[in-house]
This record gives structure tokens, C-alpha cells and sequence, in this order.
């Protein structure tokens, strides 16, 4: 199932927005992570910096073949052999990741999908139990240079809510900001 439009600009403009590596420390992504999860790797700017950071490998799932074709283009090119995508619907089938396997996830500028719900149940279901959910999205803030409409742009409040009613937990301390224009938050799998 296709996601609802992001708003998401070229590569060229995208890579602008963040500082990946500085995100990925500040969402808790440790190097001693054996099993990293990204649903919705697009055009692997947080994929690659995480298996950079990583001893483990980095799942990467994306519904764009070219862009899964992107992602396996840059890993060969930047030497990284522990990273693994595929192109997969994961909303309508899920990853097909093991009970209990990974260490960490990230949901990176998606929950604005139609059943945020279904993403973050798969999330806590590959999730071992200690392991960490990392969210990031737009700021609720028109000014923002793209991002989804303001109409279906989640509140940091909403993806906690929605977070801990599939059993997640929020520790401190809770909404970080992640300038210029993303807000995160890191979940535990209790």
C-alpha cells in the first residue's frame, strides 16, 4: 500500500534536511545494535549512516523498487556489506522479520500513512523485548519547506499516543527536537 504523499522533494534537496548520523546518536542507535529495521528506507539517508554506526546488519524495506535499487547501489558503493533491502509492501504484508529480532526501528517521516497503527504494531512485533522504536517526523509547523499536509502531519503527541496504546513506552526525556525542522522520540519495547 502506497503511503500518502510526503511531500518528498528530490534527493539532492532531501539530503539537506538532516544530519543524519547526529539524528541516528541522538534517537539512541548504538553500535552494539546487532539488528536494525528501517520501514520506509526511501532513498537511504538514515540506512546507510546506520550501518555505518552498527556492528549488526540494517534491514531496510522500501515499496519503491528504485529506490530499494538505490539503496543496494549506494551500499555496494560505500563498501557496506552489512546491509540488507528489499522492496516490500510492509503495511499490507509486514517485514517478514522474526519475532523478537530487532534491536532497534525507525519510522522516519511516515506515520502521516493512513494506519499508523499497522506500522507501529509490526514495529513492536519484530521488536525484542528492551528494544528501541525511533520516531522522527516533520514538525507540525506550515513553515516547513516540505513534509506531508499540516491536514494528515502527525503532533508529536499523537505518535506517542499512538505508540503507547501498542504498548510502547516513552521515557525521558521524551519529544527531542531535531533542528531545523523534525522532532523525534525514542519508545522502548517493554
Amino acid at each position: 500500500m502506497k503511503m500518502r504523499e510526503s511531500g518528498m522533494p528530490d534527493e539532492t534537496m532531501w539530503e539537506h534536511f538532516f544530519d543524519a548520523p547526529a539524528a541516528l546518536k541522538r534517537l539512541g542507535l548504538r553500535a552494539d545494535d546487532a539488528c536494525v529495521v528501517e520501514l520506509g528506507s526511501g532513498y537511504g539517508t538514515f540506512t546507510l549512516p546506520a550501518a555505518r554506526m552498527v556492528r549488526g546488519q540494517v534491514l531496510a524495506f522500501d515499496i519503491e523498487s528504485d529506490l530499494v535499487a538505490l539503496v543496494q547501489r549506494k551500499a555496494r558503493a560505500a563498501g557496506l556489506a552489512n546491509i540488507l533491502c528489499e522492496q516490500r509492501d510492509f503495511v499490507m504484508t509486514g517485514t517478514g522479520v522474526a519475532d523478537g529480532a530487532a534491536d532497534y526501528v525507525m519510522l522516519f517521516n511516515i506515520l502521516h500513512a493512513e494506519q499508523p497503527e499497522v506500522l507501529l504494531r509490526e514495529a513492536r512485533r519484530i521488536l525484542r523485548q528492551g528494544g528501541r522504536l525511533a520516531i522522527m517526523h516533520w514538525n507540525y509547523d506550515a513553515s516547513t519547506p516540505r513534509g506531508p499536509s499540516m491536514t494528515i502531519r502527525p503532533q508529536p503527541e499523537q505518535c506517542r499516543m499512538w505508540a503507547e496504546a501498542e504498548g510502547f513506552r516513552l521515557p525521558k526525556p521524551g519529544i527531542i527536537n531535531l533542528p531545523p525542522y523534525h522532532y523525534g522520540m525514542v519508545l522502548e519495547c517493554p
